[in-house]
């Protein structure tokens, strides 16, 4: 396999958001992808096998660069209540922001199969990770019960947040998803408390 760096291989990515938001996943051909790229289809080849790991290789890079950009948000944050109205603001703002790619993850990463539910469950498990730490420290802090169930907790507040976008996404009403931060985050700090 090429290189997974370069102006092109992130072009193809884009494309890729751009195509699969606008047919659906399997509806694209490689050859939809190459053509919003500018690129030939073979050169789509140099960077990827087929389709599926075009799919896989987009959610990795989208999940790496959400979870980063929020990190730097966290360490801007003074305790838990701070960061858990970040994750929230940051989850449905940079959602909000970029509607194609909200469609692909809420939509169409939901119709997938085995191997690239595989392919795409470690950057997710990254961010739950995030959520499980913000609700720790929430727990050592005396913010938040100790009786909580950290996993638990987290799949509530991902669920949450995750249900609120896919209804966004999927909404024929256009509405700002960011506003919806801040009822959501007093919503799940209620039941942390």
């Amino acid at each position: 396999m090429a290189k997974r760096t370069g102006e092109k291989y992130f072009a193809i990515l884009e494309a890729a958001v751009k195509t699969f938001a606008r047919y659906g996943y399997h509806r694209t051909r490689v050859s939809d992808i190459a053509r919003e790229a500018g690129v030939a289809d073979g050169t789509v080849y140099i960077y990827f096998e087929k389709k599926e790991d075009i799919l896989i290789s987009l959610f990795q890079e989208m999940m790496t660069q959400f979870v980063e950009g929020l990190r730097q948000q966290l360490a801007e944050c003074r305790n838990c209540n701070e960061k858990l109205a970040a994750v929230v603001s940051y989850h449905l703002n940079t959602l909000g922001n970029r509607p194609e790619q909200a469609k692909v993850t809420q939509i169409e990463l939901r119709q997938i199969d085995q191997t690239i539910n595989e392919g795409i469950s470690q950057p997710l498990l990254n961010y739950f990770k995030v959520i499980e730490e913000v609700i720790a420290e929430g727990q050592k802090e005396g913010l938040y019960r100790h009786n909580l169930n950290i996993r638990t907790a987290r799949k509530v507040i991902f669920g949450a947040i995750d249900e609120v976008v896919t209804c966004w996404a999927m909404s024929k009403k256009a509405y700002d998803l960011g506003s919806l931060a801040g009822p959501v985050y007093d919503l799940l700090v209620r039941g942390l408390q």
